[in-house]
């Protein structure tokens, strides 16, 4: 509700020095919002300013007035999860609290150590609280494994569901993050990847899970072919779902199986380029890879882990040598990078080759 309080006018030519001289010399209210018009700038101030400050505003040459006016109230910022736990948590463990939140649509999954496992409860209502559009918190239970790429995730406040809607770069995604691999973490890559591809392009995405990067490329091009595979029947789902969701019917064609099996049997040498996102096990499907990209060539993009023990440079020499051995050959590394730290002296990386 706007509230009468009283303020300097000043001419809007005189408006920024007056402000700076008033927010030096103490005497704004900074709980109101500062007001112009076409010809005066209003600058809310403390209910009993010093003389002396007022005064200064005249030597330096600024021409005021004093009236009232009704002013609206700044928004406050809101508390950050840390402000809120303050006098929930001991002090010494709130420096434990986690700084990284992933959010999938209305669902936040967050990493929570042991010595907070005692306070969970009460970390997930602060997250629900410093985050309006989040309605679900989770914790992560367990790592990221298995072929389908799940982990345990254990509820710990809101509405009790793993089931969202996540929305990135135009597109929609319907995902169970129990049941289906996703990482919002990969946006950028997802956009990346989209935009290197070329109108007229077959792509080739051989773990495709739920679609964020066929479904971006088809939806970000006019005239091209996806082929999103994925073995995970519950991916598969929610595949086709999205397809329909962002209505690029007939621009991605879904394939559930193992990718060796998909590809031999019915997408051989058609692929301008191929999406090889199974970090884990992708150097176990390079030959799938090279069977997919057309008899010219073709671009691939490979993804990978490094650590204390290998580098880019070993990922690279073992893609060739794979590469090689499937009876291809290795153009170029037209680019390798790091994407995104997964675990203590760990990245994901990617590699972007051109083979023939």
């Amino acid at each position: 509700m706007p509230k009468k309080i009283k303020c300097i006018r000043v001419p809007k030519r005189q408006g920024e020095k007056a402000l700076v001289l008033a927010s030096k010399l103490k005497v704004v209210d900074k709980e109101f919002e500062t007001q112009k018009d076409p010809d005066f700038v209003y600058i809310p101030f403390i209910s009993q300013p010093q003389e002396d400050g007022l005064k200064t505003l005249t030597e330096e040459g600024v021409s005021y007035e004093i009236c009232t006016r009704s002013f609206k109230e700044r928004k406050k910022p809101k508390a950050s999860l840390v402000e809120l736990l303050e006098t929930e948590l001991p002090p010494h463990l709130l420096a434990s609290l986690p700084h990284a939140v992933d959010f999938v649509g209305d669902i936040a999954i967050m990493e929570i150590p042991p010595e907070l496992e005692a306070y969970k409860k009460i970390i997930g209502y602060a997250v629900l609280k410093t985050n309006k559009n989040v309605r679900t918190v989770l914790s992560k239970a367990g790592a990221v494994s298995g072929t389908y790429r799940l982990r345990e995730l254990d509820f710990i406040a809101g509405e009790k569901k793993t089931e969202t809607t996540h929305k990135e770069s135009g597109c929609q995604y319907r995902v169970d993050v129990t049941k289906a691999y996703f990482s919002p973490r990969l946006s950028y890559e997802h956009n990346r990847v989209a935009s290197l591809v070329k109108e007229g392009e077959t792509v080739a995405d051989l773990f495709a899970g739920i679609g964020p990067f066929a479904i971006l490329i088809a939806k970000t091009h006019n005239n091209v072919k996806v082929h999103a595979i994925d073995a995970n029947p519950s991916a598969f789902e929610y595949l086709k779902t999205n397809i329909r969701l962002n209505r690029v019917i007939g621009k991605v064609h879904p394939f559930l199986g193992d990718a060796r099996q998909v590809v031999s049997e019915k997408i051989v040498g058609v692929a301008d380029r191929v999406i090889m996102n199974l970090p884990e096990k992708a150097i176990e499907f390079v030959d799938t890879a090279c069977n997919a990209v057309k008899t010219e060539g073709g671009i691939v993009h490979y993804y990978s882990f490094v650590n204390a023990s290998n580098s880019i440079e070993t990922i690279e020499n073992r893609f060739t040598e794979a590469v090689e051995k499937a009876g291809r050959k290795v153009v170029e590394v037209l680019s390798s990078r790091m994407i995104r730290e997964t675990a203590p002296y760990e990245w994901q990386v990617v590699l972007d080759v051109s083979i023939r």
